[in-house]
């Protein structure tokens, strides 16, 4: 990437929005946080960026922000399955109108080029496996659908305003800066934090079900190939998964200590990335299995 060119991350406080801005700090760019919210990492974020302390939903205001800017990563969201069940409205009125305000605010400010998070969760049940980007989307659950939706405002923003979009689906994101707390923390972090309290591990439903962890540092590298690579930019949708599933169960035995058991969420069963067009279109391949992640998040927490 080049240096000195201004870089956007909205929702750079995040989990994945701060790994991006880290990344784009040690390459040399003049990098910008958009969060409404950053007190969880304010004392962790890079010196080197520029905060700005707004929601994604005021558009004139994101508008002078992203004014001069190469490139927006749009990662700002109201993340987390279960939430999105019982807050169907409200996180709605974040993560799509805060999109279409993004897209928006990209087009005014005359940006070149809108890299989108996108979810995998937009697949929901499909029939067969490994989920390819050419399946019908089915989200089973809000968070999935409005994710989707982000998606065809990126198309729809390239091709009626003519600024280039990609959407990167994640697949289950795990790895250093994960928020280990809250009610609605990823199955990583809530284990890691049982394992360092010695409580039990919770597992919702029968331990069966399958995802497809990736880790941040790879979801990073293909945020930094996406806002640069000449073979997209048309509102593609592209995979960015580690090519492999493993059951909540293995994950859950990988940290080791006791488990229980509770009811079931409403969630796809099984989910495993296709991730051929990413090293098609961005020559992006996975390159940390879920055996070192963990590892070197047990280390870190000191229960290795």
């Amino acid at each position: 990437m080049e240096k000195n060119k201004k870089a956007v991350v909205t929702g750079g406080a995040g989990f994945i929005g701060s790994n991006i801005v880290a990344a784009l700090v040690r390459a040399g760019w003049d990098t910008h946080i958009v969060d409404r919210d950053p007190s969880f990492r304010r004392a962790t974020l890079p010196k080197a960026a520029t905060l700005h302390e707004v929601d994604t939903r005021h558009t004139d205001v994101i508008q002078k922000v992203f004014k001069g800017a190469d490139v927006v990563f749009h990662t700002a969201a109201v993340p987390r399955v279960p939430y999105s069940v019982e807050h169907p409205v409200e996180t709605t009125d974040e993560n799509i109108t805060g999109t279409v305000s993004v897209f928006t605010a990209a087009v005014r400010a005359e940006v070149r080029r809108v890299v989108y998070s996108a979810s995998g969760s937009a697949y929901g049940e499909q029939t067969t496996l490994p989920l390819v980007e050419t399946m019908t989307a089915n989200p089973v659950n809000p968070y999935g659908l409005q994710k989707y939706v982000g998606e065809l405002f990126a198309k729809l923003w390239y091709s009626t305003y003519g600024i280039e979009t990609v959407c990167l689906r994640y697949f289950n994101v795990y790895g250093e800066g994960l928020d280990p707390n809250g009610a609605y923390a990823l199955a990583v972090g809530k284990f890691l934090t049982a394992r360092k309290n010695g409580t039990p591990i919770t597992i919702y439903g029968d331990g069966t079900i399958t995802r497809d962890f990736t880790h941040v540092r790879d979801v990073v590298r293909a945020n930094l190939l996406a806002a640069e690579s000449p073979n997209v930019g048309k509102g593609e949708v592209i995979n960015i998964g580690a090519g492999r599933n493993v059951s909540i169960k293995a994950l859950a035995d990988m940290f080791g200590g006791e488990i229980i058991y509770g009811p079931p969420r409403i969630e796809a069963h099984d989910s495993l990335a296709d991730n051929r067009k990413a090293k098609e279109l961005l020559g992006w391949e996975p390159t940390i299995t879920l055996e070192d992640g963990v590892a070197e998040l047990k280390k870190k927490f000191g229960l290795s």
